[in-house]
């Protein structure tokens, strides 16, 4: 079993933030690989399924990002798991608008569904950053993170939500640099 946590805030009034990619891309990968319905579980929402040979959870805390580790360390308590077994899907400002990188531990970078999971969970557990650029000034960062995708940037949303879900075998199989290049390569078409 994996469990795969996507951050953001819960309530359609956030439902477009660039803070809540996080959410999009579990929504993405379930649609496509046909998860079961949601159910009401470890303070959030919760779809079963399989990818390949692999049994999967998608999480999405409905916590409120602040408390994110929260419901994910619940999630993992309950099926006896270690970080190793978390993937989290999460809004990335040092990175390029629509840019998909992976990577296991590290700093949170002020993030504080990365800082409430780690704070629960240590450091040690695999990171989707899903890129939505950086506003070019502190001072802008909040409003920026906390916006709405732009009209002009949906159609390239779409394609990285889509290439994520798509390629998502290759992170079941925890090959994430053929998943990296092969969701790039998507991108690129």
């Amino acid at each position: 079993m994996q469990i795969w946590a996507g951050l953001g805030n819960p309530g359609p009034q956030y439902m477009l933030h660039r803070h809540n990619v996080g959410f999009m891309a579990v929504d993405a990968i379930a649609a496509l690989h046909d998860f079961a319905p949601v159910k009401k579980q470890f303070g959030g929402w919760t779809q079963e399924g399989r990818i390949g040979a692999h049994r999967l959870l998608l999480l999405k805390p409905a916590t409120f990002m602040n408390e994110s580790g929260r419901s994910i360390g619940e999630a993992l308590r309950f099926y006896k798991l270690g970080p190793d077994a978390l993937t989290v899907f999460h809004d990335e400002l040092d990175l390029l608008p629509f840019r998909v990188k992976v990577k296991t531990g590290g700093g949170t970078a002020g993030h504080n569904g990365l800082r409430s999971t780690d704070q629960h969970l240590g450091p040690d557990f695999r990171r989707v950053r899903l890129g939505i650029g950086h506003p070019g000034h502190k001072d802008r960062v909040t409003g920026h993170v906390l916006g709405n995708f732009a009209k002009v940037e949906m159609d390239d949303l779409s394609d990285m939500l889509g290439a994520v879900a798509a390629e998502a075998r290759w992170l079941a199989d925890g090959d994430d640099a053929r998943f990296m290049s092969d969701v790039a390569l998507r991108m690129q078409a």
